[in-house]
């Protein structure tokens, strides 16, 4: 991580798994979960709120979890100014946390489909 100031590719690369990792769980958890919500009859309401309904509702398997990304995506943005080591930290943990942000996709995209509305 230290060489990414030398490394163009490398540093692009990071940049566009952060960023994308970042709009990914942007859109499922602050636009597409709370729509889906009210579509459902649910009250939306703050983002643990939403997500603990999401679980409860099958939509994604761990509110808690969830957070945990969400953190996670903050340090990536504010890390890689900073400290390479926790940069490179946050990125294998991003990556290992990609599955997650995938079954949300899935699960979400599936109930919209079971209720006909795609």
């Amino acid at each position: 991580m230290a060489q990414l100031a030398h490394q163009p590719d490398l540093a692009e690369r990071v940049d566009a798994f952060v960023s994308r990792f970042g709009r990914l769980q942007d859109t499922l958890g602050d636009k597409l979960l709370p729509e889906l919500l009210r579509a459902l009859g649910e009250r939306v309401g703050a983002a643990i709120d939403n997500l603990d309904r999401a679980e409860r509702l099958g939509l994604l398997s761990s509110a808690d979890a969830w957070m945990t990304v969400r953190r996670l995506r903050n340090q990536m943005i504010h890390a890689y100014i900073e400290d390479p080591v926790v940069l490179a930290d946050a990125l294998q943990t991003g990556h290992e946390s990609v599955p997650l942000l995938l079954d949300a996709a899935d699960r979400m995209h599936a109930e919209i489909r079971r209720r006909g509305w795609l």
